[in-house]
């Protein structure tokens, strides 16, 4: 991990470093307990230019409750709307880079976050701000994606996180947060970070592998609505990328929106799988993503209908060079950037349609059409024909060829 003396890793780097709290600072603001706990620390030191920064992203936040306890805080609130560039520059490429983690979850936060810190760095250098400060905790991978990226991005003032070496417990946070009036902070049961592509739930009541039963009231597009009759459904895709839903054209957004619900619908796209930290252990998160499930899976299939084998393994192979950059906070490096080059390079053919039977744990594809296909219709015919085929080019071989054993 980078140890540079302009990352913050303690509320004591905070004020006993050569950083400057009468200065602007900038800080990542999501309205949950450590952000808000943040922000009240700072407003305790004596920062007198505190700038949270909420970026949306199409997540759960809900801008007057963040309003709210700015306000209370006596903070200047900044709203960033990010939701078209996170599609567009993040989730679109992660799509075509099938960005899986080690084949059990799609990607999520780490798509969200060198957005938010591009976000951060360009706030903090209009406002002449000498620091940029998240509150990832060191069990978090957020921690190095965010420094990665804003290391990256060249921010030139302070930036970190004060969690990454003075955790503070949650009761602590409660407590003194509700001291000043913030009584909802209290209901807090585990962590959670959403955007347009991803609801993500950990730490709390999550925290142990071994036991974490998720409570049904925390999902949202995968909540029980009843049983669902079957129905169809059928994704469209133009070189690689998502353009139609049952024939209708529409933005990706909305794709993902409309997918969201009616994949959600039947319980598909809940993910639970243990990533690494930079030690090497793990930390559990759970994840529904109805709509990354489903385009996920319809795009792999559309790949192997129009791309050649050799071409598909080294796409694999690439694909988890990709996830691995993103996962380690080195989304603007050359390495990801070049593994994007290639993957695109592969998106061309990858145009048409498959549709789905949803059914619960019975969902399968019933068509799968492709323009530039590479599959066979009819086996007997395709065996005819491809033994005549052979048959003529022996015919027509020279008899030195046949000596040489070329047919």
């Amino acid at each position: 991990m980078k140890t540079s003396r302009r990352v913050i890793r303690s509320f004591h780097d905070i004020t006993h470093s050569d950083a400057d709290v009468k200065r602007p600072i900038v800080t990542l603001f999501s309205g949950g307990l450590d952000s808000t706990y943040l922000l009240h620390r700072l407003v305790q030191a004596g920062a007198t230019e505190v700038h949270a920064l909420s970026v949306d992203v199409g997540g759960d936040e809900k801008p007057d409750q963040i309003r709210g306890i700015a306000d209370q805080l006596g903070v200047r609130l900044h709203l960033v709307d990010e939701r078209d560039a996170f599609l567009q520059e993040f989730v679109r490429p992660a799509i075509a880079a099938h960005g899986v983690y080690l084949d059990t979850h799609p990607v999520s936060s780490s798509l969200s976050r060198p957005l938010i810190a591009r976000a951060a760095v360009r706030v903090a250098r209009e406002l002449d701000a000498g620091m940029i400060l998240h509150t990832a905790n060191r069990s978090q991978n957020t921690l190095r994606r965010l420094n990665g990226a804003l290391d990256q991005l060249g921010f030139e003032g302070h930036f970190g996180t004060p969690y990454d070496l003075h955790p503070v417990d949650r009761e602590m946070k409660i407590k003194e947060l509700r001291a000043i009036g913030l009584e909802e902070m209290a209901e807090r049961t585990a962590s959670g970070d959403s955007n347009l592509w991803c609801r993500e739930f950990e730490s709390g009541i999550l925290d142990d592998p071994e036991h974490h039963e998720v409570p049904e009231a925390f999902y949202r597009w995968s909540a029980r609505r009843g049983v669902p009759e079957a129905e169809y459904l059928e994704v469209a895709f133009r070189a690689g990328v998502p353009v139609a839903v049952d024939g209708r054209e529409a933005p990706l957004a909305d794709i993902v929106s409309s997918l969201n619900r009616t994949a959600g619908a039947h319980g598909l796209g809940r993910h639970t799988g243990l990533e690494h930290l930079p030690d090497g252990m793990k930390v559990l998160e759970v994840r529904e993503m109805p709509a990354a499930w489903l385009l996920l899976a319809s795009r792999r299939h559309l790949e192997t209908a129009t791309l050649d084998a050799e071409s598909l393994r080294e796409k694999l192979n690439v694909e988890q060079i990709w996830v691995r950059e993103a996962l380690e906070g080195r989304w603007f490096g050359g390495l990801r950037a070049a593994c994007q080059a290639f993957i695109t390079e592969l998106t061309a053919p990858v145009t048409g349609s498959v549709r789905w039977r949803l059914d619960g744990s019975r969902t399968s594809t019933v068509s799968i059409v492709a323009d530039a296909t590479k599959y066979v219709r009819d086996r007997e015919d395709w065996e005819q024909t491809s033994i005549r085929r052979e048959l003529s080019c022996l015919a027509g071989a020279t008899n030195d060829e046949k000596r040489n054993g070329l047919w």
